[in-house]
């Protein structure tokens, strides 16, 4: 296979354009937004959540005492090069085993980001290692050196409140109320922490509300940094409730927890799809509370469909960091 694709994208890299973004979260949530970010900027960081305790990256943390590299993962698939050569290598590290032996459900991503981990002896070198792999349009960095562990009040079916420990048991026991990470005070990656002060952009959101958004808030030096840096800050609303985690929340409410995790942050603009807004004058009034205004725009892929659409949440992005900084350019088909 040539290597010109390769060649091509390190030089993207190299010359940068666009708003410098921080993206936050994990999972899919996360994966959306970078999606989307990638048609306006190719100067984008993906700080993402390391408290997953379940599936292939469970395994490989009990097993390696590792970071679960899972959520890392997805986010630098979605920043693969757009040639053959990218598509490709995202392929394969999204490719997971089926079988009856102990690879059963390992992706050969998650394999590889340990391998790189236990080889170069650092987890953010190994990622960018895997990114240099994939052409990566961006740069995908852990919130903390150490892994988290997610404990959450979570209302039980019977009306008890009740304290969960573990990100895979808290998204399935019930409505949460409040989240909180342990260790309490674990140290953020001096990058990430970089990365936020010298953004243009933070963008939290879509994505498992208390599992992978909050988390962030959590951290103290990122929060610090979230706190101090001179960059604007987006709040993407998911489209529907999440069973369990947010049952029962409306668009309002995942600001009003926004806020109690993050007493003083100012957010600058909501973005939100209508079909997702019950009571627009209550988010309004939740969204003011936060210093932010609400960009009502359609970003769902269809008019039933609970998955974002990239080109039209990049139009969104878009237009938000133009109502503050001027043109930022044309959102790529």
């Amino acid at each position: 296979m040539s290597t010109h694709g390769v060649h091509g994208a390190h030089a993207r890299r190299s010359q940068p354009t666009g708003p410098r973004v921080v993206a936050l979260g994990g999972g899919h949530g996360l994966a959306a937004t970078l999606a989307a970010l990638r048609h306006i900027s190719d100067s984008l960081t993906a700080i993402v959540t390391v408290a997953d305790d379940g599936g292939s990256s469970g395994r490989l943390r009990e097993e390696f005492g590792v970071l679960p590299p899972g959520d890392l993962r997805m986010a630098l698939s979605a920043l693969c090069d757009d040639s053959e050569w990218g598509r490709t290598w995202r392929d394969v590290l999204q490719h997971r085993f089926h079988t009856t032996g102990t690879l059963d459900r390992h992706s050969v991503g998650n394999l590889l980001i340990v391998a790189l981990w236990q080889l170069l002896g650092d987890p953010v070198d190994g990622l960018d290692w895997v990114g240099r792999l994939l052409g990566a349009r961006g740069r995908v960095l852990p919130m903390s050196a150490v892994p988290l562990d997610i404990e959450a009040d979570v209302v039980a079916t019977d009306g008890r409140t009740t304290a969960i420990r573990g990100q895979s048991r808290v998204a399935v026991s019930g409505r949460v109320e409040h989240v909180r990470i342990l260790p309490p005070d674990p140290p953020a990656r001096p990058e990430a922490v970089e990365a936020i002060l010298d953004a243009d952009w933070v963008v939290l959101g879509p994505g498992s509300w208390f599992t992978s958004v909050l988390p962030h808030l959590l951290v103290p030096d990122l929060a610090d940094a979230l706190h101090r840096t001179t960059a604007r800050r987006a709040v993407t609303l998911n489209l529907v409730a999440q069973p369990g985690e947010t049952a029962g929340y409306r668009a309002e409410d995942h600001l009003r927890v926004l806020g109690e995790h993050a007493p003083g942050l100012r957010i600058d603009v909501v973005v939100a799809d209508p079909l997702a807004v019950e009571d627009l004058d209550a988010l309004e009034a939740a969204a003011e509370r936060l210093g932010a205004h609400v960009l009502l725009r359609q970003v769902r892929s269809g008019a039933s469909s609970a998955k974002h659409d990239p080109l039209r949440l990049a139009a969104a992005y878009r237009d938000a960091f133009e109502s503050f900084f001027g043109d930022v350019g044309t959102v790529a088909g």
